[in-house]
């Protein structure tokens, strides 16, 4: 193999590669657990225990009811809900009955939930109680014929479940009437009590995953990604920290919404492939059951964003010192810039260290990481991790291999990069070429192989990780009566390493607050799209045709700070 320079500066005992990868899925990876040890717990969940047994019963179960219910190998099967235990009991259903899993941001506003449902064709839906009046009413514009209820009391503890049903369902939006023709996933998974799985043998190459990205260009599009990409990526992510995990003992947080491919590719995936336990967590910015439950489980490893740390810091709790961090072995911090003081400081409440990491949606986590004994470069997002490859092409094409220290186009081939974006040829076409996907990020790599991000080829924002392309949100913003011109853009912020901003003009004689723009994006906008910040003025910069120059607002905003 090809010696890159990042390979002499991995950690001792860090593969060069790990080639060949075994032909297995993370079916095969839990059916191992179940044989070795079905009584250890792949799940925690509000004080609540599950086994690997008893996934697995259950999956069986589901996956033998869908089949019934008519879903056929290659069918999308949708979840629409939080970290929950059944987000991975239907995974794992859905996988063992053929179907290809499409986890949606339950947050989604009607028209981005019925974007995304008719992009990726679904007509089985799994859908947590909270969101389930909404679905119904935007279902007779999908394809949508199978709907299945799930409440998050389904799985917690005998007790909690009582006082949730006293205290919690109806005065927080949980409880529903279910309409005819839809089902409880309980009841479906009690009617087939015992059920084998279906006799269906499901490839390493089989499409497993459909999960939505903002790409580089347009609306989110649905990328796809195969049973082997997430082995190979949890297998990179175990050799990278070597001794640290330790299977059928350690417990990994898993907070990041599985949604996102930070959570399903570099949390599950490593977590499943490792045998490690996972502690689930609905709703982190509910900081404070957050902090309770890291008390209760002891996670040993703690994958987050920028803004989760710093939320933490601040947190009184954590302040009065009345919260252990110490069982945490190793945290990881992805998805935005990483500030030196947030780092000293947490890994100070540890012991442990924090590692940074790069990848996208597209590239199914095939990462760079910083290493966990090695040297840490401030601002690197780490080097390559085993079999993934990263040259630094033209800033205008792509093209070509620059050298050290030379910025251009952020290129990545790895044996696990998406298959590409669902029925959209063209696109795919423009990322993938020749085997190398081409990201869009403008960044360098230094002389040791470490990567540094400095800018964006295209304007893709990125709040504590999330994806916003910025004219869904000029478009929002500009339907306002008393808005002339509007031009959106991310900025550096401390709390979401990168916030959307908007710069606004109004139309002539009217006057509008920040607070009155922000609301009237709240219907057609999630919330980590609305513009954290507004900043009104007179004319917006334009070149000679006409065109804003989003480049020029930015960095106006840069030289202010």
């Amino acid at each position: 193999m090809a010696e890159y320079r990042w390979l002499k500066n991995y950690d001792p005992g860090v593969p060069k590669t790990l080639e060949p990868y075994p032909q297995k899925t993370l079916i095969d990876y839990v059916d191992e657990s179940t044989k070795e040890h079905p009584d250890y717990p792949m799940l925690y969940f509000k004080n609540r225990k599950i086994s690997y047994a008893e996934v697995q019963k259950w999956s069986d179960e589901l996956a033998a009811a869908l089949v019934e219910k008519g879903v056929k190998k290659g069918d999308r099967v949708a979840l629409i809900m939080p970290n929950i235990p059944q987000a991975i009991i239907c995974r794992w259903g859905a996988w063992k009955a053929g179907a290809i899993l499409v986890h949606v941001n339950p947050m989604y506003t009607d028209s981005e939930m019925e974007h995304a449902l008719n992009d990726c064709g679904a007509e089985t839906v799994v859908v947590m109680t909270m969101f389930y009046n909404q679905f119904k009413k935007l279902q007779p514009r999908t394809k949508v014929k199978l709907v299945i209820a799930t409440s998050i009391k389904d799985y917690l503890p005998p007790v909690l479940n009582v006082l949730f049903t006293l205290v919690k369902e109806k005065k927080e939006g949980h409880y529903i009437e279910l309409a005819k023709g839809d089902y409880w996933l309980l009841d479906l998974i009690k009617q087939k009590a015992g059920a084998k799985r279906p006799d269906l043998k499901i490839l390493p190459s089989d499409y497993a995953l459909i999960l939505f990205s903002g790409g580089t260009t347009g609306t989110p599009k649905g990328v796809i990604g195969t049973h082997h990409s997430q082995v190979v990526t949890g297998l990179q992510y175990m050799a990278w920290f070597g001794t640290l995990i330790e299977s059928y003992k350690d417990i990994i947080m898993t907070l990041l919404p599985l949604f996102h491919s930070y959570s399903t590719f570099g949390v599950m995936s490593t977590a499943v492939v490792g045998h490690v336990a996972m502690s689930l967590v609905p709703n982190p910015r509910d900081r404070e059951d957050l902090l309770k439950t890291i008390q209760h489980d002891r996670p040993t490893f703690f994958p987050a964003v920028p803004a989760l740390y710093i939320g933490l810091l601040e947190h009184p709790w954590v302040k009065a010192g009345k919260i252990d961090f110490k069982s945490m072995k190793f945290c990881v911090s992805g998805a935005a810039p990483l500030l030196a003081d947030t780092k000293k400081r947490f890994e100070a409440l540890t012991g442990g260290r924090i590692v940074e990491g790069y990848a996208l949606t597209e590239t199914t986590m095939a990462s760079c990481v910083t290493p966990y004994l090695g040297k840490w470069k401030e601002g690197s997002t780490g080097m390559p991790l085993p079999d993934v490859v990263v040259r630094i092409g033209d800033i205008e094409t792509g093209e070509g291999d620059l050298p050290a220290g030379k910025e251009g186009e952020i290129v990545v081939k790895a044996p696990q990069l998406m298959v590409g974006y669902w029925n959209k040829p063209e696109e795919t076409a423009d990322m993938l070429r020749d085997g190398w996907l081409y990201t869009g990020d403008i960044g360098y790599l230094d002389e040791d192989g470490y990567l540094f991000i400095t800018s964006r080829k295209k304007d893709l924002i990125k709040p504590s990780g999330f994806q916003v392309w910025p004219r869904e949100v000029e478009e929002a913003i500009s339907s306002h009566p008393d808005v002339a011109e509007v031009c959106v853009a991310g900025v550096p912020d401390a709390k979401q390493g990168e916030a959307v901003k908007a710069w606004v003009v109004m139309e002539s004689g009217k006057k509008i607050t920040p607070e009155e723009i922000q609301a009237w994006c709240k219907d057609k906008l999630v919330a980590y799209k609305i513009p954290r910040f507004i900043e009104f003025r007179t004319e917006l910069p334009k070149t000679m045709v006409g065109k804003v120059l989003r480049r020029v607002l930015v960095e106006e905003d840069k030289a202010k700070k």
